[in-house]
């Protein structure tokens, strides 16, 4: 037995009118979160279930005349992303991102992804074996970039910067210094504009080709010509007594395999997602996180202190030893995976193992062709599965073994052979950043505090309460921002990646 998404107008276009009014809020999961709370109590065949608390692990969804699913069950995940993975594939997906992406392994299935996703697979296995010197630079010119702000400085798109020069330098072999400033402003912007129509595109399934406005297809063409460039640069250094070894690792290696520069530039364009967004993403809400729970940043403060001592370097070592730092991630990652919200289609009639039958608990036929929507994002915040605190950050719940062994349950970075290949790389690089940010601004605090105490004092100032002010402005300007090693941090909210603006005084 399944529950019913319900819907009011044909072919059931209400639910995805409903999607497109909150994108503009930013809280997309969160209206997503309505009807899942409600599937244990949805519409079976007309009959209200009468057992409120029964579990239902899938829910039936009318879209577009079609029958598709909707299911936040690890066991469901894993049967459709690992051990039946062959039964299922990216349907309507591709055609959403090609445009943007061209051909890659977030746009093929078969034989075609398994190529690509080995050719990748052995950059990032090169990777992730160096040592985290190499991470240096970055990190100071992020450290850097930060400080350097007078007043309020959002810190999301510096992350996105210091992760677009870690992956051109240490991915691709040329460092971002040789891409001009224009260029990387343009393709940050055109980056992000093609991700959010390439959204839109997916929602449409078949009908992706209604929704492809001009300033998309200018933006996907920016985002081409940006890896093209790494692309041109590194054939023409074929042969040439300055080429470079560390950009002929990749380029090379892609194009001697594809014998075509368009594809090599489209398998860039993919580690580009991979190596930026991933890791950006993650710094972000991490400290989104922090500055909301400072029990948890005091105590990740004096684990980064106690391992590493000011003046010493980091390095795998020493960041191993910081258990701690790797639960905030952990928790992070689960309250906001890096795929939150997903989809496959069946490539044959298949079985999901559980959601059938009067219980929930009984496989369930999937004709080939329907689409099964799954949301991580949810899933790791089902009480079954992390407690009745399941929606609070609570990092310690990693520190025992009860969450040794729960496999799908924890998809930080996706699950089976499609599962990130920067799982490795982007909790590393994160690390770094965090720790120095950590140790640069030792006193991180949340700014909505001392905006208050601003704007207080500027209205008292204009009331011509002189003293009051005077000690208003004491409270704001010396008990929070005096400290030249005191950052103070606030977030807007974002249902995807957190952008923090951080007061520096």
């Amino acid at each position: 037995m399944q529950s019913v998404l319900p819907y009011k107008w044909p072919l059931a276009l209400d639910i995805l009118k409903r999607q497109y009014d909150v994108l503009p809020s930013q809280k997309l999961l969160e209206s997503y979160s309505k009807d899942i709370d409600k599937m244990p109590n949805m519409e079976v065949s007309g009959e209200r279930i009468k057992h409120k608390k029964l579990k239902l692990t899938l829910s039936l969804i009318h879209l577009f005349g079609q029958v598709g699913y909707l299911t936040t069950d690890p066991r469901n995940l894993e049967s459709m992303l690992s051990t039946r993975f062959e039964d299922w594939g990216l349907g309507s997906r591709r055609a959403g991102l090609f445009p943007m992406l061209g051909e890659g392994i977030f746009t093929q299935d078969g034989w075609p992804w398994k190529h690509s996703r080995e050719l990748l697979r052995r950059q990032f296995v090169r990777i992730n074996f160096k040592d985290l010197s190499t991470f240096d630079h970055h990190v100071d010119d992020l450290v850097a970039d930060v400080s350097s702000s007078d007043g309020v400085v959002d810190l999301r798109p510096a992350f996105f910067r210091f992760t677009l020069a870690t992956t051109t330098a240490l991915i691709f072999g040329e460092p971002i210094a040789n891409v001009g400033d224009d260029d990387r402003k343009n393709f940050g912007t055109s980056f992000d504009y093609a991700s959010a129509i390439s959204a839109i595109r997916l929602r449409l399934a078949d009908l992706e080709w209604a929704y492809k406005p001009k300033a998309f297809c200018n933006a996907c063409d920016t985002v081409k010509r940006y890896a093209g460039h790494f692309v041109t640069e590194a054939l023409a250094s074929r042969g040439s007594d300055d080429a470079s070894p560390r950009t002929d690792s990749l380029i090379l290696d892609l194009y001697a395999e594809l014998k075509d520069p368009d594809l090599v530039r489209d398998q860039l364009v993919h580690v580009l997602i991979a190596g930026r967004d991933t890791t950006a993403c993650l710094m972000s809400w991490t400290f989104f996180m922090l500055v909301r729970h400072p029990r948890v940043l005091d105590r990740l403060r004096q684990e980064v202190d106690t391992v590493l001592p000011r003046g010493e370097r980091l390095t795998r070592t020493k960041l191993q030893k910081m258990t701690y730092l790797r639960h905030v991630l952990n928790e992070t990652l689960r309250l906001y995976p890096q795929l939150p919200i997903n989809v496959r289609f069946a490539l044959k009639t298949t079985l999901l193992p559980v959601g059938g039958g009067p219980d929930g608990r009984s496989p369930v036929l999937i004709r080939k062709g329907a689409g099964v929507g799954y949301s991580v994002y949810h899933m790791h915040r089902r009480k079954s599965v992390y407690g009745d605190d399941a929606n609070d950050f609570r990092p310690e719940r990693w520190e025992d073994s009860k969450l040794d062994h729960i496999g799908f349950g924890f998809m930080p970075f996706h699950g089976g052979p499609r599962s990130c290949l920067g799982k490795e790389f982007a909790p590393m690089e994160a690390s770094c950043g965090i720790v120095r940010i950590i140790q640069k601004f030792p006193n991180l605090r949340s700014a909505n505090r001392a905006r208050e105490a601003i704007a207080d004092y500027r209205y008292l100032e204009r009331r011509g309460m002189q003293g009051a002010a005077l000690m208003m402005k004491r409270i704001a300007l010396e008990d929070y921002l005096s400290d030249p090693n005191r950052m103070c941090l606030s977030m807007p909210s974002s249902s995807t990646c957190q952008s923090e603006t951080a007061y520096l005084p």
